[in-house]
Formats: C-alpha cells, structure tokens, sequence
C-alpha cells in the first residue's frame, strides 16, 4: 500500500513549475562554473583553452559558449591521475564513496561522491523508484549486480533506503535460483533489475520455484540499464510473465544512479533531478542546441549542478533520445523522453545510421513465431560496413532447423522493411545465448560466434 496516497511525486522539484526550474538551474549553475573553476585542474584549464568568459555564462542558453566534454577526455584525466582523475574537485578526505563503470572499453572509469554528492544520488535515486511506483515499506528484490561497484549495486540500495522502502539485496550475482527463492519467501512488491534478466527470472520460475512468477504477488517490475524497457514487446512480455507493471529509468555512473523515470501514465522517462543535473538536447550532427518540445530526438548533454567530487560539464552522454512528452498527469512539469540508441552502438551500413536496440525492437515484435533473443553481428573494422549486415536470431522455442529458410527471410524483410537496411539472418537454436545474469546484455558481437557450439555464450 502507498504510504503518500495523495503525493504526485516524491520532491517538489518535480512538479514546479518550470520556469521555475529553470530560474533555479541558472542560479545553481553560476554556482557551479565558479566551483570548478576554483577546485577542478581539468575544467580551469579547459576554460582557458576555450578562452570562456565565466561571467558571460548567465542562461542555459549560454552553455553553448563552452566546448562539451567528451567520454575519452575523462578516460585520459583518469590516466593522467588515478584514481578520480584530473576532473577531481574535492579533496580525498571529503569523498566517502567510489563507483565504477563496467569498464567495457577498458579499465572501470571510477567516480567520487562527497557526503553531499552521496545525498543527491539517493535523493534522484528515490525520486525515480517513486515515480515507478515504489512507496515507503515496500519490500524490493534487488536483481541487478551488487557487485564490481556498479551504480545498480550499492547506490540503488541507498536509493531505495532514502525512500524508505526495504531493499532485498541478493542481486544478480547471487544467482537466479536464490533470487527466486528470495522472492517466493518475502513476496515483494517490487523487483529491480535488467529486463532480459527478469524476463529470464519469470521463464524459470516454475522450475526453480514449482510456481509462475504470476503467483508472487510482484506488482511492480523497475527496469534499466540495457535496452528492453521501453521496447513494447519486452514490456508486454515481462507484465505477462509477472502480472505485474512494468516502468523504467535510466541513469549512469558519471551523473548518478537514477535520473529519467517512467510514471504511471508510462508517456517516457521523466527527468527527476532537475536541481542536480541540467540536461541539454542537441544535434548528434552539428552540436547545436535543440528546443525541448514535445516529438524532438537528439542526444542528451549534461551539467552537473551541486556536484563536488567529479562533476562534469556539457558532457556528451551519447543517449538518443526521443522527447515524448513535456510534463505529464500528477502535475509533472519536467521533460518525458525515450532513448532509442547510443553513439557509441551506433553502425553505419551501407550509408544508414542504425542502433542495434532497433533490430532488437524488430525482432522482438515478431515472437512467438521466432525466439526473439538477436545479436547484430559487426565482424568489421570501426563502425561502418558495405556489406548486409549479419545478425544470428533465436528460433522459437520448439521450432524445427528444417523452417530456418522461411524464418530468416521474414526477418529480413521485416529490418528491411522497417529499418531501410539489408540484413542477413542466420538462425540459430532456441537458449544459443547465455541466459541473462549480473551483466548486461550486449547485442553486438565483434565476431562470428562458433555455430557449431552446444551455445555461444553459456547455455539457457
């Protein structure tokens, strides 16, 4: 039960008005610029490079004056002075807490929270699992890692105590049988986690557990951190499996845990830390600011306002995002969006832009008649071909080798059809890859996987 029945939002940041925000943003920005050019060796000098006139950057339209910050230029201030890098700003004895990224191009990139930047991020944390639905003294079962200092791990569990609801931590790394057993003996309410992980969890449960996860009581399924929440087919299939609702959010470890999240008028992610983050929408293209309105895509820049161990300035987070709404029911006022791709997944074939996480929204659309799990298969130098592009797509549970033929023409023609982009399918058999656990689900292989193996990855 809700323990604020009447409460459109958990702070009132998120439903003012939003010239109101903004007027704050300005206020909080001027602030900021001021820290960093007094704590942080990295942004001093990158202002001076830019010849930046600090009194000049009054709006937020004015951040266009400074040049954005770029994931390499914090991978090389992090080389160039581990642990925090040159783009520390607090001293070491004020930082109380270190987080680390999945490190999938490399070494972890690690990032420091004072006792203040710590508060913030439970506080957007919180906001977000509210407007997903969770409430104070609900139980959640925690399904993303705890482990390898991950954002979903121990900043999500002190998000979720900030509310004041009851974390359940086993995580994905303690395994799926333990998660399930977790959950058949405390009966959550809430579960957060990847959506393939749980979509994973509710195909086991019978099993596991001898029940479906329909019989759980699960009212509220959280999902993020990989592509799926805001795919129709996968949210229709997760609520299904787990009669339960499903909401995303979305966040990263540069800026915090959570900071975009579904309502449960489930038009986009709403933006939950206007006061802590200042998002930006420009042109992946040209770099130039984009109006927020309602129908825009670009890609989301960030500032970070109130921050003082790694902040980061006009930071290009590589998301696409689609805005899908400009305030929302409950009397929201913030930005609605729904991020369709990353640059970094971005191929370019044949001419034609295209995310992996939209072949996967292809594929998905079309189970049962096939299995649904795809990876895109960039076996080529860089991140453009001239060649078709190569995907493996999972048969049906149960399907016959002897309908490959048949399957993978109509997959074909539906990425063709949908996507503008020639494709060659190879099927393969149903539970190829490896069940989702505590990493994400990456839908780009680098290379051919051995077809001729029992699985690519691990066996479902």
């Amino acid at each position: 039960m809700s323990a604020y029945p009447s409460r459109p939002s958990f702070s009132d940041i998120e439903i003012a008005p939003w010239n109101d925000i903004v007027g704050k943003q300005e206020a909080l920005l001027a602030q900021q610029l001021q820290y960093l050019n007094a704590h942080s060796a990295f942004y001093k000098t990158k202002l001076a490079d830019a010849k930046v006139d600090l009194s000049a950057i009054k709006r937020i339209r004015d951040l266009a004056q400074i040049p954005f910050t770029y994931k390499h230029e914090l991978r090389s201030s992090l080389a160039a002075a581990p642990l925090l890098g040159l783009h520390q700003a607090a001293s070491q004895s004020d930082i109380v807490q270190i987080q680390a990224s999945s490190g999938t191009t490399g070494s972890p990139a690690y990032v420091g929270l004072t006792r203040s930047d710590r508060q913030a991020w439970s506080e957007m944390t919180a906001r977000g699992l509210y407007a997903c639905g969770v409430r104070a003294h609900d139980l959640v079962l925690h399904a993303f890692s705890m482990s390898k200092g991950f954002v979903g791990g121990i900043p999500m569990f002190q998000g979720v105590a900030h509310l004041g609801a009851i974390d359940i931590p086993i995580g994905a790394d303690g395994g799926a049988d333990r998660l399930l057993i977790a959950a058949r003996d405390a009966r959550p309410r809430c579960i957060v986690g990847t959506p393939n992980f749980l979509l994973y969890l509710a195909s086991i449960a019978p099993n596991i557990i001898g029940m479906p996860a329909t019989d759980l009581g699960v009212e509220r399924l959280i999902v993020g951190g990989e592509p799926g929440g805001g795919n129709p087919a996968i949210r229709q299939a997760m609520e299904t499996a787990w009669g339960a609702k499903c909401c995303e959010f979305m966040g990263g470890t540069d800026l915090g845990c959570v900071y975009w999240a579904e309502s449960d008028d489930q038009s986009g992610m709403y933006f939950v830390g206007p006061d802590y983050i200042i998002a930006e929408l420009i042109d992946p293209e040209t770099g130039e600011p984009i109006a927020w309105c309602e129908g825009a895509t670009g890609e989301l820049v960030y500032t970070s306002l109130q921050r003082q161990a790694s902040p980061v300035l006009r930071f290009r987070s590589g998301d696409h995002v689609q805005v899908t709404a400009m305030g929302g029911t409950g009397g929201r006022t913030t930005p609605a969006i729904r991020c369709f791709g990353r640059t970094d997944d971005m191929l370019i074939v044949r001419g034609v832009n295209i995310f992996p996480s939209a072949i996967q929204d292809v594929v998905s659309a079309m189970v049962p008649t096939v299995g649904g799990a795809v990876r895109v298969v960039a076996d080529f130098e860089g991140h453009t071909t001239q060649s078709n592009l190569k995907l493996l797509v999972e048969r049906a549970n149960g399907q016959s080798e002897e309908l490959d033929t048949q399957m993978a023409r109509q997959v074909e023609t539906r990425v063709r059809n949908a996507l503008a982009v020639k494709v060659d399918v190879r099927m393969v058999s149903y539970g190829f890859f490896a069940a989702p656990g505590a990493q994400k689900v990456a839908l780009t292989l680098r290379k051919m996987p051995d077809l001729t193996a029992a699985s690519a990855t691990g066996d479902r």
